[in-house]
Order: C-alpha cells, then structure tokens, then sequence
C-alpha cells in the first residue's frame, strides 16, 4: 500500500489528523524508567499504546535519539509500531538530503533500516537531489515548505522572480516533483495564512503542520485554513505538549487525556 492510500485510510478509521512526535528528552523522562535498559524505547511504548486509536501518525525526530546512542531504541519503537499497529503512519523526521548517491543512502537508512513510511528532507539542493526518495514509489517525502521556526524567513520568504521561496518550493513540489503522487509539505501552524496559501497552491496534497501546542499555533486556524475539501489532508503534529503531559507513573494516560482533548478539538473544526 502506498504512503498516500494508507494515510487516507488512517484518518478515516481514527477519524483523527493528529500526530504525535516522539521526542523522548531523556532529561525530562519519567525518573522510573530511567532504571530500565531501554528507557526511551520503554517510554514510546507506553505513550504509543495509549495514544494509538487517537492518531494519524507517529514523529519520532531523529536527533533525541542519536544524540543518546540511541537509535537502536528508535528501531525497536518503529518495529514495534509496524508490528502492533501497521495502519498508523510513522514519519521519520530527520530532515534529510544531499547529492543524488548520498541521498539515495539516506533514503535507505530511513525506509529500510527504521521502516518508516515516510521521511523529512531538504528541497535546498533542488530536485535531483530528492529523486531517489521520490522513486520509493509506496513511500512518503515531506518536503520542507514553511516551516514553524520563529527565522523561518530568513530565507523562506526571500522573493526569487517576484514570488516568495516557500511558493516556489510549493509549485514545484506539486507541478514538477510529484510524479508518484507521494509528497508531501511541512507547513506550520505559526504562519496559519501562509498555510492557507499553500493549500490554494497545491490542492489536497498532504501537509504536515507542526507547531500547535508548545509552539503555541492557533488550532483553529490551523484546521480551517489548513484541510482540504475533504475535510482531511494534514498531519498536525504536538510533541512535548502531549508526551510530556505528566512525569509521574501515568505518564502514559496523561498524554491519553491530552491527545484525546488536541483530537477532539481539531475535528470540531473540521
């Protein structure tokens, strides 16, 4: 099944846009599990079983992980989710990109080594450069777009022949680059208008849109301007402000209670 079909399916059957990012910060885990072997696999485990008839997808970012020696933790939680729960979408955000032959092992690493379903990268290079992931027919690209960092201008709205970056990168991504029909773009819920023009631009691609909850984007913005005329068509991701709900031993209902109320409130939108 393709990246696109299998993620029309999810938000159907969890009738949910929501994803969660899987950013264990080791200093902010649970003190319980710290006496565990594998802390942070342990903490994604509890935090996914509790939240995975809530969801659409899973964002672990790669950097919580390899920073800690730990991206066999981050194996074991991407077997685990396509073993228990193989409809859910796991995004495997690493950002990602180079020359053609780099970029093809990049694509390896992230579809092959992790199973992800689809990976983050870097449009900077051009093109070329993003082949060998737009070629994994089944598989998701996630293109950087606009992103919800407060500098994100700096370059992202640099004009080029009148028009601002993060449209050219929008243009090209839907009338150039999805020749498999398996992108999609970051968009962030911090620049609601921009998300709202992207959409315009690129019809019922989808996007994923961090930035709600400790980002601080408007949920209601985000979901009106933002879905497409299906009512679906995002991924809107929280991290901290749901796996980090409690830091007690029910850490792991916390975060039920969180992503069940941030669900909730994308759908009254909808």
């Amino acid at each position: 099944m393709t990246f696109t079909n299998k993620l029309k399916n999810i938000w159907s059957k969890n009738n949910s846009l929501l994803c969660v990012g899987l950013d264990p910060d080791m200093e902010k885990l649970p003190k319980h599990l710290l006496k565990s072997k594998y802390p942070v696999f342990d903490f994604n485990k509890a935090i996914v079983d509790a939240t995975h008839d809530l969801v659409c997808a899973y964002k672990p970012q790669i950097a919580f992980y390899s920073a800690h020696r730990a991206e066999d933790q981050l194996e074991m939680t991407m077997q685990y989710i396509v073993d228990k729960y193989p409809d859910l979408i796991i995004i495997l955000d690493s950002k990602r990109n180079d020359i053609g032959n780099t970029a093809a092992m990049y694509a390896v690493e992230a579809f092959d080594r992790y199973q992800a379903d689809a990976l983050t990268v870097s449009p900077y290079l051009g093109g070329d450069s993003m082949t060998p992931y737009f070629d994994r027919k089944d598989k998701g690209v996630i293109i950087l777009c606009r992103t919800s960092n407060a500098g994100s201008g700096d370059l992202q709205d640099l004009e080029i022949k009148g028009e601002k970056l993060y449209k050219v990168v929008a243009k090209k991504a839907v009338n150039e680059w999805n020749y498999n029909k398996n992108i999609s773009l970051v968009v962030g819920a911090t620049y609601p208008n921009e998300l709202k023009e992207i959409r315009s631009l690129v019809g019922d691609m989808p996007l994923l849109v961090p930035g709600v909850g400790v980002q601080g984007g408007d949920v209601q913005a985000t979901v009106k301007n933002g879905v497409d005329k299906s009512g679906t068509g995002m991924m809107i991701n929280s991290s901290r402000g749901i796996i980090f709900s409690d830091s007690g031993a029910n850490f792991d209902q916390a975060a039920r209670k969180t992503a069940l109320g941030l669900r909730d409130e994308i759908n009254s939108y909808r």
